[in-house]
């Protein structure tokens, strides 16, 4: 609904005394985390409530822009923007008593369209962050949630366009995983819509980081303790 700003709370971590304390964040999910892929959006959501945060969302669904203006609608993406910052200004003065400080994003490309939105004046002193970084922010990792990764391997790929501005991916992916993580190099190929546009140049972009995922996989492999699991799984 078009009409609602959603808040989503933990009743049972945000109704205790010196609640004003608590982050109150505001979600942009974008294309890809609401539609495309929305088990990221729901995923990124769920930590944001099991962490104690009051998540505002925006109304009804929304496109950061970025599409548009990468392929070369600039006029469009720049009215996408504007009306968008403009719908933000009249969140931020409904829900004004939150005093949000902070913006999260799950993607990179709308983390490179939402940099040029001036949060700060939308919800002042606020930062743009991505969940990976605000969760490692919070000491937030797998062990520590009872997650078993113990005898696994890992690797890390970082996309083209990094959402994590603050920290290094691969420093952030070792924290939240709570074990050694190795970066996988390369680039995958997709880049938004070259797979679209040249599926010849995308495929072989992809053929090569196939191999480096299976060249690193390989040397994980080889560095396996004894009775060990020797699984590896890529971390996107």
């Amino acid at each position: 609904d078009d009409t609602l700003i959603p808040v989503i709370r933990d009743p049972k971590k945000t109704s205790e005394p010196g609640d004003e304390e608590r982050d109150a964040v505001f979600y942009f999910p974008g294309c890809g985390s609401e539609r495309l892929f929305s088990q990221v959006g729901l995923a990124t959501q769920a930590m944001l409530w099991h962490a104690g945060a009051t998540t505002v969302l925006p109304p009804g669904y929304l496109c950061c822009g970025y599409p548009q203006t990468s392929s070369g609608d600039e006029d469009k993406g720049q009215a996408i923007t504007t009306a968008n910052r403009v719908l933000f200004h009249r969140v931020a003065n409904t829900l004004n008593y939150l005093d949000i400080k902070t913006v999260v994003v799950s993607c990179g490309t709308c983390m490179d369209q939402l940099l040029k939105y001036e949060f700060g004046k939308i919800f002042p002193g606020c930062r743009l962050v991505d969940i990976h970084e605000w969760l490692m922010e919070k000491g937030i990792t797998l062990d520590a949630n009872g997650a078993r990764t113990s005898g696994m391997r890992y690797m890390y790929h970082e996309p083209c366009h990094t959402p994590m501005k603050h920290y290094s991916g691969i420093k952030v992916a070792n924290a939240l995983m709570a074990s050694r993580v190795d970066l996988n190099d390369r680039c995958c190929g997709e880049s938004g819509t070259l797979a679209v546009t040249r599926p010849d140049v995308s495929t072989q972009i992809r053929f090569r980081k196939q191999e480096e995922m299976e060249a690193g996989a390989a040397r994980l492999r080889g560095t396996a303790e004894v009775g060990s699991d020797e699984a590896t799984a890529l971390q996107g």
